[in-house]
């Protein structure tokens, strides 16, 4: 009788321990396990696809030569077979080459070099479990990559083009047509013409995270393949130092945490830095890796690779459970993003930044650092309120609110957690300009409202005809007119005296901005009003006037412009095109200010 087909199912006490953060090594495991099966079920279904596209695997052999070489090694080492389908980049491989093959497109490359990449992921399965074999695989400009091992650098002609992988018994080579490269006994270290993948690790036996720096691999990014672009061994130290520093503070701080991203985490794009930015970003296409731009410091890094861990499980848990329906409607504000994001966006931002906001809690609580206490304010607050917003979505299923009730029942209690009130009060600051920025240039008020509005003004009306702000307005993602960060950059390089003296190569910052933040609002104003003269568009000068403004005490003009300034911004418009005496923004915030609660 048929034994029944396996199915991976998520038990309820994972699902609700990874929703308050309870997660451990084995439940990792779980969740690799799944990812492990379906992208076997991937690349399988790549294939078969592939097999019936003529001409598919261009100057390589046919896939029967693959499907062989995959078969070999199953049969003697399966362990060696798994490795190589779950290093991150066969499953971004697979999902971009997929697209490619069902709409008929090349990509960066031709067609035959990407579903070529199979030939390559059997050669490095056969080299990890020791056989001898034969295997010609894809060469992009010069490079063979050996997914999971590292890159052959070839001399070569043509920019696409073929190489041999062959040999045994830890003796392997990859001959191109005008030359050959030897690879070394020990894969895990660079020699003539072979770039490794480079191993980071920290902590000791017993806590050890180890990640591989990958700089080589072509589907490592999150959109279109790369060429290999090696860090230099500065960087290569700074990344190492960095890592390690930062595995001591999640130690100290979320032991817990720290365990699941040791058990989770497997490879670290590199990218530059990124000047007062923490830039990152993953996908559930490659479970178990980040990029991750250069970070500042290692307490920077500690939440990045915690935010990109959260990223990574929740992917594993959407494979396994729908939390929502499919609505790519770009309508809801996240304070972590400029733009509306769709329901499914702000679902992954709320789950990676409640984790944030554990480590920044730990954080705070472990030590006198203002910054900690800072950061742990201000995400507490704004994922909170993001997730009760989401709490009422209607394309919500009963798992997504199931999983969203569990993160609450550990978020909301930590609203009460005692911080100092100068720290409430800049994380008030922050919050008000960010939300009055995404407001100014997402919401497009009626425009019947908005000149009846104008003409009460030109009638010299007390007040204006309408209730502000305007209920309901649906978002646009094209965001009218530029915005900068420039004042939360300043805010957080104030929490120290050296972080005072880079005020000033902060990009975008004003003099205006400089006031603010060092508490000078009559100065702030007097700036931003002289920026509106300039340009009354602006949406930066409008915000920072109303944050200003709003500093000194209730102000009806302050209202306006945080509660609803494109409102504001659209009546001023319209009074520049038909009245004879143009208010400033100021006096008109200030009048249609009366009808706005703070």
């Amino acid at each position: 009788m048929p034994q029944p087909t396996p199915f991976h199912r998520m038990p309820w006490a994972d699902f609700d321990a990874f929703a308050r953060l309870q997660g451990d090594a084995s439940m990792i495991a779980r969740l690799r396990g799944a990812e492990l099966s379906r992208r076997k079920l991937l690349v399988h279904a790549l294939l078969e696809a592939s097999a019936k596209t003529p001409g598919a695997f261009g100057p390589l052999p046919p896939l029967e030569a693959v499907w062989d070489l995959l078969a070999r090694v199953e049969n003697v080492s399966p362990v060696a077979l798994d490795e190589v389908f779950a290093h991150p980049y066969t499953g971004s491989w697979a999902g971009y080459s997929t697209r490619l093959l069902t709409n008929d497109m090349d990509g960066v490359c031709p067609l035959w070099i990407h579903l070529g990449h199979v030939h390559a992921l059997a050669a490095a399965a056969a080299i990890t479990a020791d056989l001898d074999f034969e295997m010609r695989i894809p060469v992009w400009d010069g490079n063979a990559v050996l997914p999971s091992l590292g890159t052959a650098r070839l001399p070569a002609a043509d920019r696409f083009c073929t190489a041999v992988v062959t040999g045994g018994r830890g003796r392997y080579v990859v001959r191109g047509e005008s030359g050959e490269v030897r690879l070394p006994a020990r894969l895990g270290t660079d020699s003539p013409g072979w770039w490794a993948l480079r191993t980071c690790r920290a902590g000791d036996a017993a806590n050890r995270l180890s990640l591989t720096l990958d700089d080589l691999d072509p589907y490592r990014g999150l959109h279109e393949p790369l060429p290999p672009d090696r860090l230099s061994s500065a960087d290569t130290r700074t990344w190492r130092r960095l890592l390690s520093e930062s595995w001591d503070l999640l130690r100290g701080a979320t032991p817990e945490l720290a365990g699941m991203i040791a058990a989770g985490l497997d490879s670290v794009v590199p990218k530059p830095n990124v000047p007062f930015q923490n830039p990152s970003a993953s996908t559930g296409e490659a479970f178990g890796s980040a990029v991750i731009g250069l970070p500042e410091d290692a307490a920077d890094l500690a939440a990045t690779l915690v935010h990109e861990h959260q990223h990574i499980v929740l992917g594993g848990v959407l494979h396994l459970a729908r939390l929502y329906e499919n609505d790519r409607t770009e309508r809801i504000y996240v304070p972590w993003r400029d733009d509306p994001r769709p329901l499914s966006g702000a679902y992954q931002g709320v789950y990676a930044f409640f984790g944030v906001t554990a480590f920044w809690r730990s954080a705070a609580r472990s030590s006198a650092s203002r910054r900690a206490a800072f950061e742990f304010a201000h995400w507490r607050g704004q994922t909170w309120r993001t997730l009760l917003t989401l709490r009422k979505d209607a394309t919500l299923t009963d798992a997504g609110r199931r999983f969203l009730d569990g993160i609450a029942e550990v978020l909301g209690p930590w609203q009460q957690d005692p911080v100092p009130e100068d720290v409430l009060e800049l994380t008030g600051l922050l919050a008000a300009d960010h939300r009055a920025g995404w407001l100014l240039r997402h919401l497009r008020p009626d425009p019947a409202i908005v000149s009846a509005t104008a003409g009460a003004w030109l009638a010299g009306r007390a007040r204006p005809p309408v209730v502000l702000p305007p209920a309901d307005l649906p978002p646009t993602p094209v965001p009218d007119g530029p915005w900068s960060r420039s004042r939360a950059t300043l805010l957080r390089l104030g929490m120290s005296h050296e972080g005072r003296e880079q005020w000033r190569s902060v990009p975008g910052a004003t003099e205006a901005d400089f006031a603010l933040i060092a508490g000078h609002h009559a100065d702030a104003a007097s700036g931003y009003r002289a920026e509106l003269h300039a340009d009354p568009d602006r949406p930066v000068s409008l915000v920072g006037l109303g944050l200003a403004l709003n500093a000194a005490g209730p102000n009806p003009a302050a209202r306006a412009l945080l509660h609803c300034p494109e409102m504001v911004r659209a009546v001023h418009r319209e009074l520049r095109r038909t009245a004879r005496d143009v208010p400033t923004p100021e006096q008109l915030a200030r009048w249609l200010g009366q009808l706005v609660s703070g």
